[in-house]
């Protein structure tokens, strides 16, 4: 079984007002895409109700950094009250969504993804000597390079719901 180091735990980010659902998950696709990860998701629930949709969605996508380790990033939207909402800008209609919406971000570094060094007793003891002395460096590297796309994918999606604040 892979060893998960958790990188960035809950993270939470909270927005109230306008936004387009569908663009917002096309931002988050693409910009995963854009970074090298294969996407997988975990649950995705639409519910509605006279005061609105609850969607509920949960992303895993992960990015191999070696045959050793790989990169997990979590990510839990949940989105309240969301309800279709029509404003005119530029003398035009345009379609968007009013809502709350609450994103939890997760990291974690995977090692020995494939579960080869947990075959025997002894591998894996090297495995954790290995681990301590040697690929330490390697580990720490690739640490900062998923809390890096963890603070990244955050700092997209703000700009992304900020960008709505303004948009009249």
């Amino acid at each position: 079984m892979a060893e998960k180091l958790p990188i960035i735990q809950n993270v939470t980010m909270s927005y109230s007002g306008l936004f387009d659902v569908k663009e917002l998950y096309s931002a988050i696709n693409e910009w995963f895409k854009d970074k090298g990860y294969d996407r997988r998701e975990i649950k995705n629930e639409e519910h509605v109700s006279p005061s609105g949709k609850f969607i509920d969605i949960e992303i895993m996508p992960y990015k191999k950094l070696s045959d050793y380790a790989k990169s997990v990033i979590r990510i839990q939207i949940t989105m309240h009250d969301v309800k279709e909402v029509e404003i005119e800008r530029d003398k035009h209609k345009v379609k968007l969504n009013q809502g709350s919406i609450e994103i939890i971000f997760d990291s974690y570094l995977e090692t020995d993804y494939e579960g080869r060094w947990e075959q025997t007793p002894f591998y894996f003891f090297m495995r954790t000597v290995y681990d301590k002395f040697f690929y330490k460096n390697y580990t720490e590297h690739f640490e900062e390079m998923v809390a890096s796309d963890t603070r990244e994918m955050e700092a997209m999606i703000k700009s992304f719901l900020n960008m709505y604040r303004f948009r009249k």
